[in-house]
């Protein structure tokens, strides 16, 4: 089933119930598709479910705290430098 975003958030819930059931939702913007909805069925104990039930994962409402980046050692000849000396 294809549904415009204007129409999807009208009535949202109707079409999360659809989904739940098991039929795909596509999400169109400009007749272009940009999203698919797809349900997960009640009862399901699939992806994270189940460990978030035997209490591995929990999730806070926040954005994770990421690593900070590597720095890149500063060895070699940069890869920009090497594709203008190729170009000659």
């Amino acid at each position: 089933m294809q549904v415009a975003v204007r129409e999807l958030k009208a009535h949202l819930s109707r079409f999360l119930s659809h989904a739940q059931t098991g039929e795909s939702i596509e999400v169109t913007s400009h007749n272009q598709l940009i999203a698919r909805i797809v349900g997960v069925p009640i009862g399901t104990a699939e992806g994270l479910r189940e460990p978030i039930a035997q209490g591995a994962l929990s999730w806070s409402v926040r954005k994770p705290a990421l690593q900070p980046p590597l720095e890149l050692a500063a060895k070699g000849t940069p890869i920009s430098q090497m594709v203008l000396e190729d170009r000659g």
